[in-house]
């Protein structure tokens, strides 16, 4: 008898059930295996402070030179950051409201210390995003600290004669390729890392941790459907977009997007579909690739309900200053790197380290993020869809 090839979620599913049955019947045992989860969120940690560094770089130093992108690349800047600051306001919203990750309880003596430690005055928290060293930033995990040297480092890239900016612009491309390969080779050991994970959970406060589960997959589809009724919806009723003829457009890539995960797997039916609506190919081939790093609205809702969650199961109470500068963050370390699998746990892990919570609220998360995938992916999609009409109707150029 053959036996069938798994892929890796499917092996992640395998761990996730394992872990489930270690800590329903054996949760002593199951205890005893968190260093097993603990292994695989250090290898995570391991990604972050290169991989955001590399995918920044290349993102505004490679395309973000304002006077060469020109008056439709700020037009086009402003509205990405407006529609994922609003995806990010609606996901801490839902998760704020629901509370899905109250009752998980992950054990958390040493980390709410730590939370309680980060709580700083306006004055100190401005001052404290400013690295002294980007070294020790990237050593202690303080990822806005990573982001805005990186951010500084790319503008004075930009200012470099051409010759020689390309040669830092080719190293972090390898880089970030490479850091992307890594994180692909840390993967493989995500059905232990999440089944350990989830045995421990299981083990040490029962089989509730399912319930709050289910209640992060119900409130993540909730929040993706208000944002789109509400904020896309609103942008399409504003820039007077066709709904029906967009949304006839848009169904085939977003069948795409759900059914892989993959945003790069839907990007050229996207890019045909919206040209056959009427948008201009210059404006389809540079706000759609563009906005696989600026514009991934799924993701960004994601990111943020899914680290209050992990605060809730930690047992942390989050200040609305904290929660705003959080938002802050992932604004910020989400450009560049959402579009790619499993990239969004890097950015999820960061954040969670930098605010003091604990990790293992993410490994639990991710052995439900393929469900939530599927849901951000298609929202990526359509909202990068949508850009390009809206940026063609402000050019006076749809159809």
């Amino acid at each position: 008898m053959k036996i069938p090839k798994l892929s890796l979620t499917q092996w992640i599913f395998v761990g996730m059930g394992i872990g489930l049955a270690l800590g329903w019947f054996t949760p002593e045992v199951a205890v005893s295996l968190r260093p097993l989860s603990t292994i695989f969120l250090r290898l995570i940690k391991s990604i972050i402070a290169p991989l955001i560094f590399a995918t920044l770089v290349v993102g505004i130093a490679g395309h973000g030179n304002l006077k060469q992108v020109g008056r439709m690349g700020v037009k086009a800047l402003i509205y990405f950051e407006v529609v994922t600051t609003a995806a990010l306001a609606v996901g801490l919203i839902a998760v704020n409201l629901v509370r899905p990750g109250i009752g998980v309880n992950i054990h958390t003596a040493v980390q709410t210390g730590e939370i309680a430690a980060k709580q700083q005055t306006f004055s100190e928290v401005i001052t404290h995003i400013v690295p002294q060293s980007i070294v020790q930033a990237a050593a202690e995990g303080e990822v806005l600290q990573i982001v805005v040297f990186a951010v500084l480092f790319s503008f004075a890239l930009a200012l470099v004669p051409k010759e020689k900016r390309q040669v830092i612009l080719t190293f972090c491309e390898s880089l970030a390729e490479t850091m992307f390969k890594f994180t692909g080779i840390v993967m493989r050991y995500a059905p232990v890392g999440v089944g350990a994970a989830i045995a421990f959970t299981v083990g040490h406060r029962g089989l509730s941790v399912l319930v709050n589960l289910g209640l992060l997959i119900v409130t993540m589809y909730g929040a993706l459907i208000v944002f789109t009724v509400v904020v896309l919806g609103a942008v399409a009723a504003i820039a007077r977009v066709p709904i029906r003829e967009f949304l006839n457009a848009v169904k085939e890539p977003a069948i795409i997007a759900f059914s892989t995960t993959s945003s790069e797997a839907a990007l050229p039916k996207a890019m045909e579909a919206m040209e056959k609506l009427g948008v201009p190919r210059r404006i389809v081939s540079f706000i759609i690739p563009t906005g696989y790093s600026f514009n991934l609205d799924g993701s960004t809702l994601y990111l943020a309900l899914a680290s209050v969650f992990v605060a809730q199961a930690a047992g942390v109470e989050m200040s609305i200053g904290q929660q705003i500068l959080m938002m802050l963050t992932l604004i910020l370390t989400s450009k560049g790197v959402a579009g790619v699998p499993r990239a969004a746990l890097v950015i999820l892990a960061g954040t969670a380290a930098s605010f003091g919570l604990p990790l293992e609220g993410v490994a639990i998360v991710l052995g439900v993020d393929e469900i939530m995938d599927m849901g951000r992916t298609t929202i990526n999609v359509v909202g990068n869809c949508l850009a390009s009409v809206v940026m063609a109707k402000w050019e006076g150029e749809f159809r």
